[in-house]
């Protein structure tokens, strides 16, 4: 029989655990007795602190899941281990010492698993690094070095993450550029991802380079979860929740201040503004703080409309994948009115958007990023949904009993 993988788990440097491969399809993760006696923070929402294992029936459990690569990079580091398939406890143990938040996972005993010798300078940073970061475009860890951007290597900490243009879309880059500073100049006081386009040592073309939110400045761990994390959704069922699930979440989970829905509600008009239909759970997160969960910044924010997704991607207003053409006023009265929020949160939100969409169409216009088609299509995009949905929500409001 195949010796069965298990791998260490450590929050921030801290050994935490054990994450093991069990008969059949089970996978269990048990908390180590002396960091529970210390008293540490449980490293999961969803895996309190206790002593009993947790058990995974079918593979990894929801919160380990969701560390593990999507897309253009779990490809990629397929391809370095030597193999066709690789099953995603595999993966995580190769490249699960730099994962999103505070949790890391390292194999105690590594092995050659048949990897191979990379000369492409990609494949060379992935197997370099050992980063495993969700999302399905091609990216690389980074550091900051001598005001350069490099890939980062093993057994350092990533503070930055590059992203490149998709084989599909050769523009997505400058697409999520503009895009986030659009949304940055709808949402002044709120937290934006800092993102900027730059060079990274060692490649000739210039990537889209994000400061990761998760990362202190002096280069420590920060804990966070995906909604698809804190709800306990495995990663492929990323698209199978509500936006009203986040806010029941905030409502009902201890320590979640309620502001914190009226700022989730403002992003997602603010998204579906600007043609972000890709809005899904793991675009949507919270840190894990003394005080309890806060919103993270918001990211990947992508004017994917423009590529064609004309559907939302999560349930809104009961409705699952709901065309963009079908989403007027009263949708977004009624998403308002199950996140709970009184009438006149509901048109603050919609005024403030009104207040900022000039701003955010200058943040466009005048960007140098991008060519001069991708500007005018978003800016295109906003007028014509504010114009056809946003600018009759006040009215809308007005009418109701």
């Amino acid at each position: 029989m195949a010796n069965l993988l298990w791998g260490n788990v450590y929050y921030k440097d801290c050994f935490a655990g054990v994450l093991r491969q069990e008969p059949g399809e089970r996978t269990s993760f048990a908390y180590d007795e002396s960091y529970r006696a210390a008293n540490h923070p449980a490293i999961a929402h969803t895996l309190p602190l206790r002593a009993e294992p947790f058990i995974s029936q079918s593979g990894l459990p929801p919160f380990f899941d969701n560390l593990v690569a999507e897309g253009w990079l779990e490809e990629a580091q397929t391809r370095l281990l030597g193999k066709r398939r690789a099953s995603r406890f595999e993966l995580l143990l190769a490249f699960g010492q730099d994962c999103a938040g505070a949790v890391s996972i390292v194999d105690p005993d590594p092995q050659d698993r048949g990897a191979i010798r990379p000369d492409d300078p990609m494949d060379i940073a992935v197997m370099a690094g050992r980063a495993s970061l969700s999302g399905i475009q091609p990216k690389l860890a980074l550091v900051r070095e001598n005001r350069q951007f490099r890939p980062a290597r093993t057994g350092e900490l990533s503070t930055h993450i590059a992203k490149f243009p998709s084989p599909r879309h050769a523009d997505m880059t400058a697409n999520e550029y503009l895009t986030t500073k659009a949304l940055q100049a709808l949402l002044p006081d709120d937290d934006i991802v800092d993102l900027r386009m730059g060079k990274i040592a060692g490649f000739k073309n210039p990537a889209l380079i994000i400061k990761r939110f998760d990362r202190t400045d002096d280069g420590q761990r920060m804990h966070f979860e995906e909604f698809n994390q804190l709800l306990g959704y495995p990663s492929d069922a990323k698209y199978e929740g509500s936006h009203k699930s986040m806010a029941d979440f905030i409502r009902q989970t201890p320590g979640c201040l309620p502001a914190e829905i009226y700022r989730l509600y403002a992003r997602i008009l603010a998204g579906l503004l600007l043609g972000n239909t890709d809005m899904h759970l793991k675009n949507f997160a919270m840190f894990h703080t003394e005080a309890g969960l806060r919103l993270t910044p918001t990211y990947d924010a992508v004017s994917a409309a423009l590529y064609g997704y004309k559907t939302i991607a999560l349930s809104i207003s009961g409705s699952t994948n709901m065309p963009l053409t079908d989403l007027k006023a009263r949708i977004l009265i009624r998403l308002g009115e199950e996140f709970e929020l009184p009438k006149q949160a509901i048109a603050m939100a919609a005024g403030q958007l009104e207040k900022r969409k000039e701003a955010a169409r200058d943040a466009v216009a005048e960007s140098n990023t991008g060519a001069a088609e991708l500007r005018d299509a978003i800016i295109n995009f906003m007028d014509k949904r504010w114009n056809g949905t946003f600018a009759l929500i006040g009215k809308a409001l007005s009418k109701k009993p």
